[in-house]
């Protein structure tokens, strides 16, 4: 198991803390919010895959907006009351990463949901790297339909 020192020291201050202790980068600063190129965005801690470009889209709240994970199964969501607020909150289940909130006022289109996501809970793997980083499986993902 990786120590505290050692996460912090590979992953960096900002990751560590949205990561481990829940909070929150500030709004527009993240590397991830006016990012738009094809790839998959994984686990900044664990490498599991979270969400796809294809589900990302502009929302104009400060962080990147996706309607859907890649797989349900792949986060949890959690109740969050804190700051006065009620929220989910969602953790990639197999690091249990706090990555940031689900809202339901995303695109209706798209199903009506708008994951709100730190940029510095995520890694981005561009599309024509995915299969060399051993993220071949998903390139379906990307086929058109």
């Amino acid at each position: 198991m990786e120590s505290k020192e050692a996460l912090k020291k590979r992953i960096g201050d900002l990751a560590y803390e949205v990561t481990q202790n829940a909070a929150t980068e500030r709004a527009f600063t993240g590397q991830y919010d006016q990012f738009f190129e094809e790839g998959l965005y994984v686990d900044v801690i664990s490498g599991q895959v979270l969400f796809s470009s294809r589900d990302k889209f502009n929302a104009g709240c400060g962080w990147p907006a996706f309607s859907k994970p890649v797989n349900n199964r792949l986060i949890t969501n959690h109740e969050d009351t804190s700051h006065g607020m009620r929220r989910i909150e969602v953790r990639s289940r197999e690091a249990n990463s706090h990555l940031g909130h689900v809202f339901n006022d995303g695109p209706k289109e798209q199903g009506g949901l708008r994951y709100c996501i730190n940029s510095a809970a995520l890694r981005f793997i561009p599309k024509d790297q995915l299969q060399e980083q051993g993220y071949g499986d998903y390139l379906a993902l990307f086929e058109e339909k």
